[in-house]
């Protein structure tokens, strides 16, 4: 089960105030369960846990499936929530150093000319025994015209079609809504194959859908675990939203309270892309009239090397947010020597799990000494019912927490203020 401790965030606020702010949480969640709030259109993410489709979920593996025994290579295109939830899982769950089915390369998620000349200039690379590599390519956006992934998808479906010919059309993969859009025009004109995004679920919030599903499962994870655990989130929280409730009220206060930066961190690497996704389900999604706690990543210990003085003594407008895991990943212990020339002796034969707990521990103590409150997540361990889970947790939880602020949680008007201004630099009619 995902646990959460907000006994280091109690000390900056008192209990009067944490129950005021936890019945007005219950109100936002019932906004969110009976879908009254606004944006209530957007609430698909609910939905398709409610009743499962086991005929997709089946469909997406049976392709993945297909992908995985032929590619060398899979490519994700897209950008934001359209690649960012696939991401997380896939690192979260996959070996850093082990080679296991076609290498994932990610694209049209920036606008750099070099990555994408420099992606092309790989793919053209023969590899070992002088064959050329097998490349799929997964195009992911509900319109088709996000420029950063059109760009990119523009410049590699060419480079397909011209090196497979007509191989090309069952190499590359379309997941955009069901009509409409630009990239459904050239899935009629070229006859891809397609997997739709449901009308009623944001970017953001659509990794249990094909977005993240087939990338996931073409990265060998277990994609029914994944959303049967999420299934099963579900279903409890709907039973006994109390640690949800308290979590929310904990972070409405401490945004009341005039603190202005949530950071979103953890001690294990493998996790750095989880946060990610969380910092962009949070920042689109509260980051509103005014209003919203700016979502800053960071990875530690490596990070407590860098911004961890300011964390430690400068303004105090931060919180953070430690996303942990209880069950070790490693059994690794620390190799004992002959000779005690590092001074690491006394840590000698030390399982290196709890030195990074130690280290965890002190961390979090030393920030709330410092004044910064603290809230831990816990992962009771990385797998994938407990992805599944976290995966729903924070979609509620942004929802009912952005509710609480008095703002839609599912709109995103700023973002296309940037988008207008570069189009009309480009000279776009």
């Amino acid at each position: 089960m995902l646990q959460i401790n907000i006994e280091g965030a109690k000390e900056f606020y008192t209990a009067e105030e944490h129950q005021g702010a936890n019945d007005r949480a219950s109100g936002a969640f019932r906004q969110v369960q009976d879908g009254y709030g606004k944006g209530n259109e957007w609430l698909g993410w609910r939905r398709i846990l409610q009743s499962p489709n086991d005929a997709e979920l089946e469909r997406v593996e049976r392709r993945a499936a297909q992908i995985r025994n032929d590619a060398d290579i899979f490519i994700i295109c897209g950008i934001g929530g359209s690649y960012q939830g696939a991401r997380a899982v896939i690192d979260a769950l996959s070996k850093p150093f082990r080679k296991s089915g076609p290498e994932i390369i990610y694209a049209g998620h920036h606008l750099s000319a070099q990555y994408l000349e420099e992606l092309i200039h790989y793919l053209n690379q023969p590899k070992a025994d002088g064959e050329i590599k097998s490349v799929y390519l997964n195009v992911i956006s509900k319109s088709g015209s996000t420029l950063e992934t059109a760009i990119a998808f523009r410049q590699i479906r060419k480079w397909m079609h011209s090196k497979y010919g007509d191989d090309a059309t069952q190499r590359i993969i379309a997941t955009t809504g069901e009509t409409g859009g630009v990239l459904n025009k050239i899935i009629d004109e070229e006859g891809y194959d397609k997997f739709v995004i449901p009308e009623d679920v944001g970017g953001r919030f659509s990794v249990l859908t094909p977005v993240g599903l087939l990338p996931i499962a073409v990265a060998g994870i277990d994609i029914q675990t994944l959303y049967y655990g999420a299934v099963a989130e579900y279903e409890a929280l709907e039973k006994d939203p109390s640690k949800l409730l308290e979590y929310a009220a904990t972070r409405y206060l401490l945004h009341e309270k005039g603190y202005a930066i949530d950071v979103l961190s953890s001690f294990e690497p493998e996790l750095n892309q989880l946060c990610g996704w969380t910092q962009q389900l949070l920042g689109e999604s509260e980051g509103k009239g005014g209003k919203g706690l700016f979502p800053a990543n960071a990875s530690y210990t490596t990070d407590l090397h860098s911004i961890g003085q300011l964390i430690q003594q400068g303004q105090r407008n931060i919180i953070e947010t430690v996303l942990t895991v209880k069950k070790p990943m490693s059994k690794l212990t620390l190799t004992e020597m002959d000779s005690d020339v590092d001074q690491l002796g006394y840590l000698s034969d030390k399982p290196i799990y709890e030195i990074n707990n130690s280290a965890l521990e002190g961390t979090c103590q030393a920030h709330i000494d410092g004044g910064v409150p603290v809230i831990r997540v816990e992962l009771t361990s990385l797998n994938e019912q407990q992805l599944g889970r976290f995966i729903y947790f924070y979609e509620l939880f942004t929802g009912v927490y952005v509710y609480m602020l008095g703002l839609n949680p599912f709109d995103q008007p700023g973002v296309e203020n940037y988008k207008k201004a570069m189009y009309a630099l480009l000279g776009k009619q």
